[in-house]
């Protein structure tokens, strides 16, 4: 491949980028996936950041500019020599040289902000939980990983909302998936072992065909996994959700819709041969399965291979390597 094939996941803080982002690059293989964090283009560190006045998610706080030209180097297969932001210590540490994968995945805040970023993707996911959930993870990640009070957090939160209202939720338009975790009841403390999935699907790109899930019986209002049309933003979209209680027979039955129509991705839905497929951390540090984290994993690796498929146009030889490469 002349070029890798290009990912962006894109949300508000403690939206889950990470989460999703380690669990595809599990998914495809670390050693054929590139992770670049674009808060790691802050203009910024945290204690100017407190002196000037502004917060991390405004483009002003942000070398927008130079990312821009990252991704486009990466998107051609060129390497970069880039930034390094500590969310630890809140300061700058020594770049690093990067030579991109076959696949590189791009999390963060800015990622859809200026036309140019946006023609570097190649799929583009935005993550829309509600925001007392994302209200609960920011209060536990920050306290347990970055140091702050509970108090702390919760005014960092109500400070950041104008320009999260401004900045960050206007980039869900760019996107070609959207993808919401939220809890079954209104108990916001339960994690994602627990969450079902709300999937907007924009005809932005060609989705599998998930209509067999309506015509096999799956797809009514009382089953665990329901297709239905809606609207996003004004715009028609198809809306597949999963609930948190979806047994593996239910998910298989939709992931073999992605499967069937590429054969090299049923390597990926072995869970013999990938067991880390939809597990995630639960509350108590357990390990739980999570079958509509599962299943957004492997449609979203459905679009980046699907991607590779396009690029490539359909050359058999080359997906077949992609094929071996993955198994």
């Amino acid at each position: 491949m002349s070029r890798p094939i290009v990912l962006g996941i894109v949300g508000d803080s403690a939206a889950g980028k990470t989460t999703l982002t380690k669990g595809i690059a599990q998914v495809l293989g670390p050693e054929n996936v590139t992770i670049i964090c674009t808060d790691d283009y802050h203009r910024y560190d945290r204690k100017q950041r407190a002196e000037i006045g502004i917060t991390a998610l405004h483009p002003d706080c942000n070398y927008l500019d130079i990312m821009q030209q990252h991704l486009s180097l990466l998107q051609a297969g060129q390497p970069i020599l880039k930034p390094v932001y500590s969310h630890k210590t809140g300061t700058f540490e020594a770049p690093i040289y990067i030579k991109p994968g076959r696949f590189v995945i791009i999390e963060g805040l800015l990622g859809y902000s200026t036309p140019g970023a946006r023609d570097c993707y190649d799929v583009k996911v935005y993550l829309a939980p509600p925001e007392s959930l994302r209200a609960t993870w920011k209060v536990k990640r920050d306290t347990q990983k970055r140091g702050y009070t509970e108090e702390q957090v919760r005014q960092e939160l109500e400070k950041r909302e104008p320009d999260s209202q401004q900045f960050i939720r206007p980039q869900r338009q760019w996107s070609d998936i959207v993808v919401s975790f939220y809890p079954p009841t209104e108990d916001t403390d339960q994690l994602n072992g627990h969450l079902n999935v709300r999937l907007v699907l924009r005809p932005t790109i060609p989705h599998p065909d998930f209509t067999q899930v309506i015509n096999s019986g799956n797809g009514d209002s009382a089953s665990a996994i329901r297709l239905e049309l809606g609207r996003d933003m004004g715009k028609p979209v198809d809306v597949l959700e999963v609930d948190g209680h979806a047994t593996l027979e239910q998910v298989n039955e939709v992931e073999q819709i992605m499967c069937s129509n590429m054969p090299y991705l049923q390597n990926i839905c072995n869970r013999e041969l990938n067991p880390e497929l939809g597990k995630v951390a639960g509350t108590t540090g357990e390990t739980i399965q999570s079958y509509p984290l599962a299943l957004t994993q492997l449609l979203i690796t459905y679009h980046m291979l699907k991607a590779t498929q396009i690029y490539q146009g359909g050359e058999t030889r080359e997906l077949e390597k992609l094929g071996e490469i993955l198994r």
